[in-house]
């Protein structure tokens, strides 16, 4: 607990980012728990994390453990991206990073504009995928939990909308019959792929929580 000096263990968890939004709305989802939710900006001397994970789940147990292991405290961390079937699940792990090149990093433009390069030629009723997230939450004593959520669809064939980031104005919802950036924000939050694994998580966070106190307790 080497940087842990103004926060109890009991009481404060740390979500492996420096998103203010996320932290925000992962401290109202955790509001029923009465724990108190902090990001990396609070531990200044916290080194950034390398995904070097070849799933999800790994790149979010990867981040969470050595959060915690670092801060002592509980830490919850996300991975997510999307998965295209007749690509191989491509740009999966690499979503954020698909269009990076030697020395120029990758931007949302260039990503989506190299994914649709990539299905060019490919139909409409073969361009099925999903956004996937994978949530991790460890604990200084070794315990995890891990949840995942995935949102079903398929590329568009151009881009539409101006809401949200990244694959969201080429992802699109069929029952919807609309891309994630043309949904309202309230819209997309209650069908996408990080709420469903923010509400799995969730469910499973009691009995997580109290595994991880009985480990203190082993331990004093």
């Amino acid at each position: 607990m080497s940087e842990q000096t103004h926060v109890t263990g009991r009481s404060t968890i740390v979500l492996a980012t420096r998103n203010k939004g996320k932290i925000r709305e992962f401290s109202e989802l955790l509001l029923p728990f009465g724990l108190k939710v902090l990001g990396f900006d609070d531990f200044p001397h916290l080194p950034e994390i390398r995904e070097t994970g070849m799933t999800f789940a790994e790149n979010a147990l990867l981040k969470a453990r050595e959060a915690s292991e670092v801060t002592g405290l509980v830490a919850v961390a996300d991975d997510s991206g999307l998965e295209v079937d007749i690509l191989g699940k491509i740009p999966g792990v690499r979503s954020a990073r698909y269009s990076e090149l030697p020395g120029v990093p990758a931007t949302d433009e260039g990503n989506v504009k190299k994914l649709l390069a990539a299905l060019e030629d490919v139909p409409r009723e073969q361009r099925k995928g999903r956004f996937r997230c994978c949530m991790a939450a460890c604990a200084p004593t070794g315990e995890h939990l891990l949840a995942e959520g995935n949102w079903e669809g398929m590329v568009a064939l151009r881009p539409s909308g101006s809401n949200g980031f990244g694959y969201d104005p080429v992802f699109f919802d069929e029952e919807q019959g609309c891309t994630a950036a043309e949904m309202r924000k309230e819209e997309k939050n209650a069908r996408s792929h990080r709420a469903k694994a923010v509400a799995a998580l969730l469910r499973r966070w009691p009995a997580f929580w109290r595994r991880w106190l009985a480990g203190c307790a082993l331990v004093r």
